[in-house]
């Protein structure tokens, strides 16, 4: 990593990276082959915070989830089990959230209100809780701390994800070393709004739990919030930190140098796991960011920026590698964010190649080979100059391909 982040450096593993930590994941028959039940296990009980979705329409485990953070709960352990959301299932369907969260809390020895619980996949369906019960009960015995237990977890938690993503980094701080892991999930359904996307961190690092909480807000408004495959916002999205402090530096309790330090590193894995998502989007084949300079405030770009990663109209222009900049300048328009028209430019660039198409607010005569060059590659960036002011904002995004259609039009079947 360059220099500026403070010493950060991105390290071999998932979420047993930071002490403390154990995983494992595997296939108790919710799904067909794939795994689908993960489990993580902290050794002593973590200060946990949480930003989950603001769709009104919640699953079960999510307002099981908000309860427990609310209340301040010291979290032991996490439960996910994929191929069913269970959610609009009423009250059997909390049932099953509660005697998930009660199993792994038996099978490990402590309280069910310190057990997160989460469920992603198809809406409307009741879990397979016998099946599922009986597979924490399994799945219990295998928990290791090694990379692979921590990639059987991440494995475990995908639905329609190609691969799993996670990460580790780490750094010093009282002279102790540190070190954050994640693991998320997300293809499809992706849009979030926090705050179907689940990320859950955890971290060996001492620190209160309002400065926990502050530095989770704080990256998610710039990593998570600012990505959008397909502009649904799911029933099920959440981010879960655990700082379980078995780093044993002096509890951070102001926001000194070492609390930036950590929030540095965890806004570094919550970017790479956000990007991680846009790239893997289904059916994706560019991953595209919008970089908006120039605006008269930092809301007005994040609107602009978000405006034109979620229009279908501008994705479908990057798959047919079509320089239709009328689209984009469209998507900002309806936007409902201030600037004017009159004084925006928009260039598309890669690692070696840029153009600009409109400038001032007029089209521009441009070499439609160069663009088409620029168009073709997989990783595509648009800025969006404007003369508004002197903030900016970037989002994250990909294309919208056949294969979007052909993924989602059979999910449920």
């Amino acid at each position: 990593m360059e220099k500026k982040n403070a010493g950060i450096k991105k390290i071999n593993g998932g979420i047993t990276s930071p002490k403390g930590y154990h995983a494992t994941g595997s296939h108790i028959g919710i799904k067909e082959c794939k795994k689908d039940l993960a489990i993580v296990y902290s050794d002593v009980p973590a200060k946990a915070v949480g930003v989950f979705t603001t769709n009104l329409l919640k699953a079960s485990s999510v307002l099981w989830n908000q309860n427990l953070i609310k209340n301040h709960n010291m979290i032991q352990g996490i439960v996910v089990n994929s191929g069913n959301a269970n959610v609009c299932t009423g009250e059997i369907g909390d049932k099953h959230t509660e005697m998930m969260a009660a199993e792994l809390a038996s099978c490990l020895g402590f309280n069910k209100n310190q057990v997160i619980v989460a469920s992603t996949g198809v809406i409307g369906k009741l879990l397979p809780i016998e099946i599922i019960i009986k597979g924490i009960k399994n799945t219990c015995k295998t928990l290791g701390i090694t990379e692979n237990d921590a990639r059987l977890a991440a494995e475990a938690i995908i639905t329609t994800d190609t691969h799993p993503k996670e990460i580790s980094v780490e750094f010093i701080i009282d002279n102790k070393k540190i070190r954050i892991g994640g693991m998320a999930k997300g293809s499809g359904m992706i849009h979030p709004n926090m705050a179907t996307m689940l990320s859950f961190i955890s971290t060996d690092i001492n620190i209160s739990r309002e400065l926990l909480e502050k530095a989770l807000k704080e990256s998610i408004e710039e990593s998570y919030n600012m990505i959008s495959v397909d502009g649904d916002t799911s029933t099920s999205d959440s981010v879960i930190l655990l700082a379980n402090g078995m780093s044993n530096n002096s509890e951070i309790l102001d926001e000194g140098e070492d609390y930036l330090t950590f929030k540095q590193a965890l806004h570094y894995v919550n970017l790479y796991l956000a990007q991680e998502i846009v790239r893997d989007g289904e059916g994706a084949n560019k991953f595209i960011t919008v970089h908006v300079k120039g605006a008269a405030s930092k809301q007005d770009a994040k609107i602009l920026s978000k405006s034109v990663i979620t229009s279908n109209l501008v994705k479908t222009a990057f798959f047919g590698e079509d320089a239709n900049w009328g689209r984009i300048i469209c998507a900002m328009g309806y936007s409902g964010a201030n600037f004017d028209p009159s004084k925006v430019s928009i260039k598309y660039l890669n690692s070696g190649n840029s153009i600009e198409v409109m400038k001032d607010g007029m089209s521009l005569e441009f070499d439609e080979d160069l663009a088409l060059k620029i168009l073709k590659e997989k990783e595509i960036i648009v800025e969006l100059i404007l003369k508004d002011g002197e903030s900016e904002a970037i989002a994250w995004g990909c294309d919208l391909s056949y294969d979007y259609v052909r993924i989602n039009g059979s999910y449920r079947t």
